[in-house]
């Protein structure tokens, strides 16, 4: 696909959204929003109500991390036959259901924990298999879409997808509010069963994906250009999946105590505690992922997993990018799609307690932040799929990044004016429009950088370099708030977007020169 020469007229553009494939990732859009919010703003309103600190509440988005990590099992997903619903299904359907199914699961543990009283280690252990399992559905579903369409519908089924994944998010955001306020629970008046109500039907909602997943057709199989469907291979790949995840896993849970002492003594020389915090959770961070490398190679060199089938797996289609673009191109593409999210991230997962900390109500909340905003994300996708095959996905991929630097400026006047309803109206609308618009262009531009014979684990990671960052420092954003002020955090994520802007210009020239897409 060229990103930078449109070649359709307007009618044919609008035409085209009427194609089955592009109302398909509509449903699917639905299945794959769903669940976000239920580990970001929904969750973090029940976690305040349920009288959980702010710093504690910000930290959950951490369990959302299997996104920005989910590279590391896309090549299984890809892989791995699943047990008659393969041969039922095919091998996208039986991983797309199989998630799905999961997903719900998650959500119901989710509801039969009240964080007033129970542990909040099983919520978080219910909201990381959600982050889990949903990550996996994005796996598998952004690989149905490059491969159930030519290059020519990808900018018009992104488009799709975003507007079926903000209705999903409207269901797991407004939804939630709307629900938890009907059943009875309110700011002063905490009552876990409306929140567990509000959980167990908004996991009902998945049933859409299902349904499509049942529904829509496997698409063409591609070759995966090695010989690892072997059984001993595939279990061989599944192993190595659980050691690399039980190490991490470990690595951070038996670090913990350790890290809480260095947070002290580092505190005694520094007096920025969140910047110590940073540093210290980033040591565990690097550490964790040093080790499971070690573990993996170890489990490779074992001969459990044949080494010439990971590099294969692993090596193989990071070579193919850097080939295809070379170095100086390709690690430029990786620093934009690592940072192009940045500012809407970071301040996304403190927004919800914002606005309750502004003193608006949950209904308020739900029927301009969720319902309204939601429009406007939809208005916004189906202008940049519109804008992108018109005018090219990198100037549309400017225009967005540009749009949602200067849309976070209007959050610092909203946290100047208070309970403004007007104020409020004004900064959703600017705010998920550029949202909306950015988002599409920058989905078109992730597909034209994937190979279709590696399509999982290359979309795999660039999705998850999209998120990595931005959802470490997001953890830290309850705490940036309380050292700095909203304003001071909202002028700090307008600035993030600046390097952005280079990044487009500097990417948009290398293409022009090299002609590379």
């Amino acid at each position: 696909m060229s990103i930078t020469n449109p070649t359709k007229s307007v009618f044919t553009t609008l035409a085209a959204f009427s194609h089955p494939r592009v109302v398909t990732m509509l449903f699917l859009g639905i299945s794959a929003g769903i669940p976000l919010l239920l580990i970001f703003s929904s969750l973090s309103l029940w976690l305040r109500e349920a009288g959980v600190q702010r710093e504690a509440v910000t930290y959950f988005s951490w369990a959302a991390l299997g996104y920005s990590f989910k590279f590391v099992w896309a090549p299984l997903v890809d892989k791995l036959p699943l047990p008659l619903l393969s041969k039922l299904l095919g091998r996208r359907r039986a991983w797309l259901l199989l998630s799905q199914i999961i997903v719900i699961l998650s959500i119901v543990a989710m509801a039969f924990v009240d964080p007033a009283k129970d542990t909040l280690t099983l919520m978080a252990w219910a909201a990381v298999c959600l982050g889990f399992s949903s990550a996996t559905q994005d796996i598998v579903i952004d690989a149905y879409r490059i491969e159930s369409a030519d290059s020519s519908l990808q900018a018009l089924m992104s488009s799709s997808y975003i507007a079926g994944y903000r209705i999903g998010m409207l269901v797991a955001g407004a939804g939630a509010l709307f629900l938890a306020s009907y059943f009875g629970s309110t700011t002063e008046t905490y009552d876990y069963h409306a929140w567990q109500s509000s959980y167990l039907l908004i996991s009902s909602f998945m049933l859409i994906g299902v349904i499509t997943t049942l529904m829509v057709a496997e698409p063409s199989p591609q070759v995966i250009g090695n010989s690892s469907n072997i059984h001993k291979d595939h279990l061989g790949f599944l192993f190595l999946f659980i050691a690399l995840v039980s190490t991490f896993i470990a690595c951070f849970y038996y670090s913990t105590e350790l890290a809480e002492k260095a947070k002290l003594i580092v505190s005694t020389l520094i007096s920025n505690k969140p910047l110590v915090g940073f540093i210290i959770e980033l040591c565990r961070l690097v550490l964790a992922l040093i080790i499971a490398s070690i573990i993996g190679k170890c489990v490779i060199l074992s001969g459990i997993v044949k080494q010439q089938i990971a590099v294969q797996t692993y090596m193989v289609p990071i070579q193919d990018f850097f080939q295809r673009y070379g170095y100086l191109l390709a690690w430029l593409l990786l620093a934009l799609i690592g940072l192009y999210r940045i500012s809407d991230i970071v301040l996304g997962v403190i927004s919800n307690v914002f606005y309750q900390d502004l003193g608006f109500t949950k209904p308020e909340i739900a029927s301009v932040v969720k319902s309204f905003g939601l429009a406007m994300t939809i208005a916004g996708g189906f202008l940049g799929g519109l804008l992108a095959v018109r005018f090219g996905v990198m100037r549309i991929l400017f225009l967005g990044a540009l749009l949602s630097a200067l849309t976070n400026l209007l959050f610092m006047m909203l946290a100047q004016a208070g309970h403004d309803m007007f104020m409020l109206y004004l900064v959703i609308s600017a705010d998920n429009l550029s949202a909306g618009l950015a988002s599409a262009a920058f989905i078109a531009f992730l597909s034209s950088l994937t190979n279709i014979s590696f399509t999982a684990v290359q979309y795999a990671i660039f999705s998850s370099l999209m998120t990595l960052l931005p959802k470490i420092l997001g953890g830290y954003s309850g705490t940036l708030v309380e050292t700095l002020g909203y304003s001071q955090f909202f002028l700090i994520t307008a600035i993030m977007g600046i390097p952005v802007l280079l990044l487009i210009i500097l990417a948009e020239k290398y293409f022009q020169l090299g002609n590379k897409l």
